[in-house]
């Protein structure tokens, strides 16, 4: 476990050095912290760090109240005080920390991988379409692609929301179908079965819009924990499921650059 710049992270190393890395953004469901999804989906067979980063707000950065304190944030305002600020705090910070990062371990001098699980992964597709570092390839797990679905989504926990020019604008910000010719290719996306369906028709047109990968987990829900899913917990089989098929995706993918 390494803190940088206040930033939560688990790192988890590669079997050989120096390696190609993958990094990750957790989900807001469960597992909703960067070492609670490092459990979920450690990809142990991958000879790559991974590198696991925690959202704003949530794990180490929750406030006192836990998860009530960002339900307050989503109830003040969810795409201008909550879901917006997240995002894109989060892929700022991506770029200060993996520096440092590679600074601290002998991370190879190669392009690395992507992951992002639900809301963590409008955040992979912010640092996808930023093109600030070279990516090989990049892995979606129940993705939101759309900030205004993931409104649409919360509606019934924080009321209904009611859009201004100044939400619709930032929310159209984090339309990764609009913007879907901004993003590097290769793209995966794995989607459960059982997920919600408004994320699966989405996800499905992501796939085909940047002419990706779907691969569909059967029996998987949205989440890839049990609740509270803050702490590390035994990975699920759903969870194991998941893993496999990251592992192998970026394995092929990172394979040249970790012989090199």
């Amino acid at each position: 476990m390494t803190d940088t710049h206040e930033v939560p992270v688990t790192v988890l190393p590669p079997r050989t050095n120096p390696a190609p890395a993958v990094v990750t953004w957790h989900m807001l469901d469960a597992p909703r912290s960067n070492e609670a999804f490092a459990a979920a989906l450690p990809m142990n067979g991958l000879n790559a760090w991974r590198i696991h980063l925690g959202l704003p707000g949530c794990g180490a950065r929750m406030g006192p109240n836990g998860m009530a304190d960002l339900m307050e944030r989503g109830k003040d305002d969810a795409v201008l005080s909550f879901l917006g600020p997240l995002i894109h705090q989060a892929a700022d910070e991506f770029s200060v920390v993996f520096a440092r990062l590679k600074d601290e371990f002998p991370i190879a001098d190669a392009p690395i991988g992507l992951l992002g699980g639900s809301a963590g992964g409008l955040v992979a597709l912010e640092v996808l379409a930023r093109h600030e570092v070279p990516v090989a390839a990049t892995a979606l797990v129940n993705p939101a692609v759309r900030a205004r679905t993931v409104v649409g989504l919360s509606e019934p926990d924080i009321g209904p929301y009611h859009w201004t020019e100044e939400a619709d604008r930032a929310a159209d910000a984090l339309d990764f179908l609009a913007r879907a010719e901004e993003l590097a290719r290769p793209i995966l996306v794995v989607s459960g079965d059982e997920d919600y369906p408004r994320l699966r028709e989405e996800a499905s047109a992501l796939v085909e819009a940047v002419d990706g990968r779907l691969e569909t987990v059967a029996g998987l829900a949205h989440p890839l924990a049990d609740q509270p899913g803050i702490e590390p917990a035994p990975q699920l089989p759903v969870a194991k499921a998941v893993d496999d098929i990251l592992t192998a995706w970026f394995g092929a993918r990172l394979s040249t650059v970790e012989r090199e």
